[in-house]
């Protein structure tokens, strides 16, 4: 038998049942699950580090490419750009040059008000020595008859009026005769002049108008002939001019063209020409003025192609260029007595180098 003492020493020595392998198993497994989340812990934080880090240079490399990019994208838009403008750079030279032609050359724009007066009047003087039988080309023996003719000659030639009016002054050779007129037979009678319905209402109301507020008489002023149906400032100048020898402008179409091609004006409204070349020229000058003007529009500076390189005055005109410049090939263009052609009056003044019109049905 052990003694008491041995006996107690064995059992502290020995462990207790269930006591040895129950407690050390446990213990391991939990160290191992504690080491397992730290390690999931540590994978989780390097990974989140990771993405964060990835995130950012991420970022940060698309907020460097992204200027690059947009640098890269104006560039290539300006480059575009860029050959489009020097298109439109070269093309424009070329269209300032076809249009050149048309435009008063540089050295009218410098050209002071005193040098364009005397210019002017010299280009004046010259054409008085080519046109020394310039008249108003509507043939006429009173002023009733120049009055009618220069409303019918409204949107036709002279020519067709002076072929006209014979008939129409046998038949109505007096205001009087005319105001009493059957309408339809007056706008038979002018029929040839063209717009003949607004033309009749015209001599008609005109007619009138002399009979019953002046006695039958063309008024010799410039106020009281306005104040007539069909009658404006134009018509108005020419009866005065010629009919009363009072001075006046008459404005038409071929003196307009004329006074702004040889930069004499640039207005295009016909009182505003009117008020600007009565300022160049002296008074008792301005009815002589007009008769040159017309004639040489309509002989050599036409509206569409001027005779430039058969114009007695091209030396001084700005324009000069404008229309046909061979010397040879001009000489095709001028028309009337210059072209060797018949002129418009049936009855041309003395001194008229041309040949007269023929009447309405000849020829």
């Amino acid at each position: 038998m052990r003694e008491p003492a041995e006996a107690a020493a064995q059992a502290s020595a020995d462990p207790a049942p269930g006591d040895g392998p129950s407690r050390t198993k446990p213990a391991t497994t939990s160290a191992r699950t504690a080491a397992a989340k730290k390690a999931t812990a540590a994978r989780k934080k390097t990974t989140a580090k990771k993405a964060t880090e990835a995130a950012k240079k991420t970022a940060a490399k698309k907020a460097t490419e992204a200027p690059k990019k947009t640098a890269a994208k104006k560039t290539a838009t300006a480059a575009k750009k860029t050959p489009a403008k020097k298109t439109a750079a070269k093309k424009a030279p070329a269209k300032t040059a076809a249009k050149a032609p048309a435009k008063a050359p540089a050295a009218r724009k410098s050209e002071s008000r005193v040098a364009m007066v005397r210019r002017a009047r010299r280009m004046n003087r010259e054409l008085a020595e080519v046109y020394p039988y310039a008249h108003p080309e509507l043939d006429f023996r009173n002023s009733f008859e120049l009055l009618v003719a220069t409303v019918l000659s409204a949107q036709t030639t002279d020519l067709r009026v002076n072929q006209t009016t014979p008939a129409l002054f046998a038949a109505y050779p007096t205001p009087e005769d005319m105001a009493a007129a059957d309408p339809e037979a007056l706008e038979e009678l002018i029929r040839p002049t063209g717009f003949f319905r607004a033309k009749a209402r015209s001599l008609l109301g005109l007619s009138v108008a002399l009979r019953d507020r002046f006695d039958g008489e063309v008024p010799g002023r410039l106020e009281d002939l306005v104040t007539l149906p069909g009658v404006g400032r134009k018509t108005a100048n020419v009866v005065l001019g010629n009919a009363f020898g009072v001075p006046g402008l008459t404005v038409d179409t071929h003196f307009g063209r004329l006074v702004r091609r040889f930069g004499w004006t640039a207005q295009e409204d016909p009182e505003k020409v009117e008020a600007e070349i009565a300022e160049i020229f002296p008074k008792s000058e301005w009815t002589m003025l007009s008769h040159r003007l017309i004639f040489h529009g309509r002989r050599v500076c036409h509206s569409r192609k001027p005779a430039c390189g058969a114009c007695p005055i091209a030396p001084l005109c700005p324009s000069y260029g404008e229309g046909e410049t061979d010397p040879e090939k001009a000489k095709k263009l001028l028309k009337y007595e210059m072209g060797g052609k018949p002129g418009q009056r049936l009855r041309p003044p003395a001194g008229y180098p041309g040949e007269p019109a023929p009447p309405l049905g000849a020829g």
